[in-house]
């Protein structure tokens, strides 16, 4: 589910009729200030970020004047909610509030259709008051059950005379939750204040993740549930399998503590147990991965090199960690080449210990060490029957043994890219490039047994055997081509796949 802030959830519930307090986001204290001499009178400083309790944690504040509402962002702004910093506050007019209500409407996936949870003493540790929350059935289409509502505000200790207009709030919060196809939406509280009107002092909203696409107006980066705003490389990453659905490809940083021991991996899982599973089993070695990835589902080669790329790109990580759940269907040397070539590109200069179990791993493993054993690092594959935690313990002696003072890591590119000489073929996601300078005839027939294929001999130079459309979305035949050059040490094909965000 992709999670919207709650100053984003309030304008969507504005514009369907239900009144907010007035207010607006800053991102610096000096428009805190701003908003609060707008405003004028008391406000309320909120931090903005996906998680709940955030007055128990100092994300709440109030503020008699200007002054006070921006040193109270000062104070907020950079402070860790959960996994990361905060980089934006609601800033609000002050209620004053008489009453507080539990509205939520959210999808009840057993019944497969939407649910109303009402509450007439709402705030703060609802969840711990289930007895005190009404569960309501909606329709779809129809909305929620109006006589069932209507009969529970009857019942109700509310003024009668704001019953009408309570009621015209939660259906909006339907309405709300049906226009904008969310998952949930949650108002906590709707509150009546002294002077009588009934407002959403609070809401959580989040948006079924294979509807984001439709809603462009709600300008959701990244259709995932995440607990924090995304971070330039789940950007590159969501783009990534945005482009290609061979397969999944999810990437999400972790939080770091920043002590200088900390000891900060690349983790690459493949199946979302058998990935959890190793996780914990590096985790107990003393590492803390700096992301969790997973390349499942049979990933192209190249979405699995587009993966190891991104993982690469964190600072600070002293070794590359990879296993999954060992019985994987899928066909692992496609894997080992999308490895390999990252690893090679890269000139790896860390240890990556990579757990290939499934389908074809002794192929694979072969392929992984065979092509990276001129690398500066250590580079070594295991099969399934390898257990997570013996190759964790074997990764932590690589990286213990590891040479501390290496030249950082950056992308190679051969110098036969990109001349005259070279022959070249314009691919989905790049080009590929072969030195037919260097094309003699054990060259030329490495290629054609290699290319599955894709090439053919002509006057002892290798010429594409299929036209230029079918080969277009050929980039993972021809990453294994260009790997399978490489380990008999004729790197004579290069396929020029660069990441938007990282090689632009």
């Amino acid at each position: 589910m992709a999670r919207l802030h709650e100053y984003q959830g309030k304008a969507l519930l504005a514009a369907r009729g239900i009144a907010v307090p007035r207010g607006g986001v800053a991102r610096s204290s000096h428009e805190a200030r701003v908003q609060a001499e707008r405003l004028g009178g008391p406000t309320v400083v909120k931090i903005q970020a996906w998680l709940t309790g955030r007055a128990a944690i100092g994300g709440v504040k109030f503020a008699t004047d200007p002054a006070q509402a921006e040193a109270v962002a000062q104070s907020m702004l950079g402070m860790k909610a959960g996994n990361f910093a905060v980089s934006e506050v609601l800033v609000e007019e002050r209620l004053e509030i008489n009453r507080e209500l539990f509205v939520s409407l959210s999808i009840d996936d057993a019944a497969r259709a939407p649910v109303l949870l009402l509450g007439l003493e709402g705030g703060s540790g609802i969840e711990d008051r289930a007895e005190a929350v009404t569960r309501i059935a909606a329709h779809p289409v129809d909305g929620i059950d109006r006589d069932a509502l209507r009969d529970r505000l009857e019942r109700s200790t509310l003024p009668r005379e704001l019953i009408d207009e309570v009621e015209r709030a939660i259906h909006a919060v339907f309405r709300t939750a049906r226009e904008c196809e969310a998952r949930s939406v949650e108002v906590n509280p709707l509150v009546i204040t002294k002077d009588g009107r009934v407002m959403a002092a609070d809401c959580r909203v989040t948006i079924d993740d294979y509807a984001v696409f439709r809603h462009p107006e709600l300008g959701i980066e990244i259709a995932r549930e995440l607990d924090h705003p995304p971070t330039a490389l789940e950007r590159i990453a969501y783009a990534v399998e945005q482009a290609d659905h061979r397969g999944t490809f999810y990437f999400a940083e972790l939080p770091r503590s920043g002590k200088p021991d900390e000891r900060l991996i690349g983790f690459h899982g493949a199946g979302g147990g058998g990935s959890m599973m190793s996780m914990d089993a590096v985790v107990r070695e003393g590492f803390t991965p700096a992301n969790f990835c997973d390349t499942s589902g049979n990933p192209s080669a190249a979405k699995v090199y587009a993966a190891a790329r991104i993982i690469l790109a964190q600072p600070g990580i002293i070794g590359y960690f990879g296993s999954g759940s060992g019985v994987a269907s899928q066909e692992q040397y496609w894997s080992a080449y999308g490895l390999a070539k990252a690893f090679i590109e890269m000139g790896l200069n860390i240890p990556a210990v990579i757990r290939l179990g499934g389908n074809s791993e002794d192929r694979a493993v072969e392929i992984l060490e065979t092509a990276c054993r001129k690398l500066p690092a250590k580079v070594e594959g295991y099969r399934k029957d390898d257990t997570p935690a013996s190759v964790a313990s074997r990764f932590r002696a690589l990286v213990e043994a590891r040479k501390r003072d290496v030249p950082k890591m950056s992308r190679h590119v051969p110098t036969f890219v990109g001349k005259a000489s070279s022959w070249s073929l314009a691919i989905e996601r790049g080009r590929v490039w072969i030195d037919l300078s260097a094309c003699d005839s054990g060259a030329t027939a490495l290629i054609m047994r290699n290319s599955l294929g894709l090439f053919a001999e002509s006057k002892g130079r290798p010429v594409l055997a299929v036209s230029e459309a079918e080969a277009k979305d050929k980039d993972s035949e021809f990453i294994a081509l260009e790997v399978e050059c490489a380990r008999a040490g004729r790197p004579i094909v290069f396929v020029d796949m660069p990441l938007k965000g990282l090689d632009t």
